[in-house]
């Protein structure tokens, strides 16, 4: 299972009723950060969640109500007697970037591992899944992020049965394990019908409609996406300064077939999202307005 929540929604400053930027992904005892906004320690306290198994942060980019969260983060969790290494991952001039945050929090005890994102597109594997990095199109470097969580085909005994492998071999088998026994080489796809869907999510914002949103974004169980403004009429205004409406971001979610559209990442004019909602469905009708905190917990079918 996959616990997602949009931690913020909000876009440039924050307000009262809305946190900066933020996602926070929980799976097999291991969490990952994208962006850190303003209030995203506050979120993840309100939420209920934890820090300690933060093992990843990453950034679209490098505007402030992107990572100015980062600094209060890292001191929280040092002050938490955190010792495990913290792994980031975002554009060219990663390192610099957090080294001069991190002026206000100059010592802590755990490292940090630096990955610059390389390229168009560059995939890390993680625990557990893996996390693509694919280049959008804002007016600074800017990255979206797709994670995706395979599943192995079902185990058929039938299969093990008619090739003599012994029972105490199936479970490893089973969990992916490649076997040296008897003289033989034992593999998976010995015993496994073919792989199942598994799970995927999509994470993009600061950015106009791109190609690359669409082929990444494809088939994704939730889609959470950019949408900057709700008035019809700012449509030349995202034009101007490289963001999304929410009409633009349901043809991309219409466009890559994806099961659920949440929208985040709004003007600070923008009071309510929930009004322009009616619109967006007659072009995507399972798109919802992000909310902070809002969250889902995503299985296997």
């Amino acid at each position: 299972m996959l616990d997602v929540c949009l931690l913020g929604c909000g876009g440039m400053m924050p307000l009262p009723y809305r946190w900066l930027t933020s996602l926070m992904t929980r799976f097999n005892g291991s969490s990952l950060l994208i962006d850190c906004g303003e209030g995203t320690q506050i979120a993840i306290k309100e939420k209920g969640w934890s820090f300690k198994p933060i093992d990843v942060i990453c950034f679209t980019h490098y505007h402030g109500d992107h990572i100015s969260g980062l600094p209060g983060l890292l001191l929280t969790m040092g002050n938490a007697e955190r010792r495990e290494p913290l792994t980031m991952i975002g554009p060219k001039g990663l390192e610099y970037v957090v080294n001069a945050l991190r002026v206000i929090a100059p010592e802590l005890p755990f490292p940090i591992k630096f990955l610059e994102i390389e390229g168009a597109e560059q995939t890390f594997p993680l625990e557990g899944y893996r996390l693509k990095a694919f280049r959008v199109n804002h007016n600074i470097l800017c990255y979206g992020y797709t994670l995706e969580i395979d599943r192995a085909g079902k185990f058929d005994p039938e299969r093990a049965l008619a090739q003599e492998i012994p029972q105490k071999y199936w479970r490893p088998l089973q969990k992916g394990e490649q076997i040296e026994a008897d003289g033989r080489v034992l593999t998976p796809d010995m015993v496994l019908g073919p792989d199942r869907k598994g799970i995927k999510v999509t994470y993009t914002t600061d950015t106009r409609p791109t190609r690359s949103i669409v082929e990444n974004a494809r088939n994704s169980d939730l889609f959470i996406c950019e949408g900057m403004y709700g008035e019809k009429e700012k449509a030349a205004k995202a034009v101007e300064y490289k963001h999304m409406t929410f009409y633009e971001a349901a043809k991309l979610a219409k466009e890559a077939q994806v099961r659920e559209l949440w929208l985040t990442h709004y003007s600070p004019s923008l009071a309510r999202a929930d009004i322009y909602m009616n619109e967006v469905r007659k072009i995507f009708p399972a798109a919802k307005a992000g909310k902070d905190k809002m969250s889902a917990e995503m299985k296997f079918e």
